[in-house]
């Protein structure tokens, strides 16, 4: 099927290669001229037939909105819109109502797989009417990991990235975990290797994990981590998991200590932030903040 992609980052450029790969016509804009298929939003849209559907992939909020304001403009009823960007769920209604008042559809969906995605799939949730998932479901089926699961139906609008939200609060946990247990082991005299206690974690353990073998990788790039600063921003997911835990008075000590220990890594060099920032280097491609050289 055709597909319009609005936002070729690093990821949204591994899944418009996933789906070319799959036999799908993607048509891409960005505002990067050199990595774009057209000049323009009018000209993606006026490249593919109708019904259309496009995948806005631009950071959440004014970015987003924009996008989704211009589309407004440009689609036809009958098209589909589909936010795959982290835009804060609370937003995905008011995106649908202001669409569908022109008779566009909308769906929302959160996209976890960073830049490993263009080979392993991506995993998805996805949230709105059943007739538009349905419509979409060979893109939703051409992005995912291999087999029965990586991708679901989590819902009604907004439910694909609450699901992406309370996934990436787990995230914050887990590797708040990892980062305090590296940096216990480090402080230590008593363990001499701790790039090799970790990779014995592997195999075997209750704990092994894709962020475990990612921990692993940044230390063999790294053994101790002295070239990161100890610095971790967070996406405003963690902070928007808190705020929904406070509004359904779920209690969530753990994401909620995450968070703010990624507060605690503006103050000062954080051992454990050097952790948790190679960990999203590992599995995102996000920035990382070098130790500067010393004279």
């Amino acid at each position: 099927m055709e597909l319009g992609l609005v936002g070729l980052g690093k990821m949204g450029r591994n899944m418009r290669e996933r789906l070319r790969r799959a036999g799908h016509t993607v048509v891409g804009y960005s505002l990067e001229p050199a990595v774009s298929d057209v000049h323009s939003l009018k000209e993606m849209v006026d490249r593919l037939a109708a019904p259309r559907v496009v995948w806005v992939m631009v950071p959440a909020g004014a970015a987003t909105q924009s996008t989704i304001d211009q589309l407004a403009e440009l689609l036809s009823p009958g098209d589909i819109v589909v936010d795959g960007g982290n835009s804060r769920w609370t937003d995905d209604q008011r995106h649908a109502e202001e669409l569908g008042a022109k008779g566009i559809g909308f769906l929302d969906c959160g996209v976890s797989g960073g830049v490993w995605g263009l080979e392993e799939g991506y995993a998805l949730m996805y949230g709105g009417e059943a007739e538009l998932v349905a419509r979409v479901q060979p893109v939703f089926d051409a992005l995912k990991p291999e087999g029965s699961s990586g991708a679901v139906h989590a819902g009604k609008v907004g439910a694909g990235h609450f699901a992406k939200m309370v996934h990436n609060g787990i995230e914050y946990g887990m590797m708040q975990a990892f980062a305090e247990g590296w940096e216990l082991l480090e402080s230590v005299d008593a363990v001499t290797d701790v790039r090799e206690v970790f990779r014995s974690w592997q195999r075997g353990t209750v704990i092994r994990s894709w962020l475990l073998d990612l921990a692993v990788r940044a230390l063999e790039e790294d053994e101790h981590l002295d070239r990161l600063r100890g610095y971790a921003e967070d996406s405003g997911e963690g902070r928007w998991t808190v705020e929904a835990a406070v509004e359904h008075g779920v209690p969530l000590p753990v994401i909620t200590a995450s968070l703010f220990a990624r507060f605690s890594s503006r103050q000062e060099d954080s051992p454990q932030m050097k952790m948790v920032a190679a960990l999203r280097n590992q599995f995102g491609g996000h920035a990382v903040e070098a130790v500067e050289a010393k004279e």
